[in-house]
């Protein structure tokens, strides 16, 4: 397989993942192309390679900068807006979860929680639906804690020694 093949590939694949990940697919894709160049890239480029839009282009890079997973570099001289992306993967990691916390688990946590604690009448129904939606809560309430606490680990020198003592 020649490189561009390779390249090609790879940046259609992370976009079809992108999908099942909780982004569209031009946004994956867009990632992708960033993630693995190794200068920043135009706008433009990216709509060139990617046969896009400038309003779908910019969108997604907004996005993705919202996301703190894509960062604008600026270059002297140029008055075009480049782009690159967040190499470290472990920081990418940590990005990505924070960031599908705050916009899946959070909101389906504040639903569970109102729906769980309805008045119930005495019928079985009700109070099984109460049963039920309370457990599924506590169940996700840990995973988020232990989320949480698995993306804290980056800002705290104890548990940086921690994780690096176990590898």
């Amino acid at each position: 397989m020649e490189f561009k093949e390779a390249k090609n590939k790879f940046v259609q694949s992370w976009g079809a993942l992108g999908s099942q990940w909780g982004i569209n697919k031009t946004m994956a894709q867009i990632h992708a192309l960033l993630m693995i160049s190794v200068a920043p890239i135009s706008m433009e480029d990216i709509m060139e390679e990617l046969q896009i839009s400038r309003g779908n282009a910019s969108m997604n890079l907004r996005a993705l900068m919202d996301w703190g997973i894509v960062y604008k570099e600026y270059k002297p001289g140029e008055r075009k807006e480049f782009f690159i992306a967040e190499k470290d993967l472990d920081e990418l990691a940590v990005k990505i979860a924070k960031e599908r916390s705050k916009r899946e688990v959070k909101p389906a946590l504040k639903v569970l929680k109102d729906v769980s604690t309805i008045k119930t009448n005495t019928s079985e129904e009700e109070q099984h639906f109460v049963e039920q939606t309370s457990k599924l809560y506590d169940f996700v309430l840990k995973a988020d804690n232990v989320l949480d606490k698995m993306t804290e680990y980056k800002d705290n020198w104890l548990a940086k020694l921690v994780v690096k003592i176990m590898k």
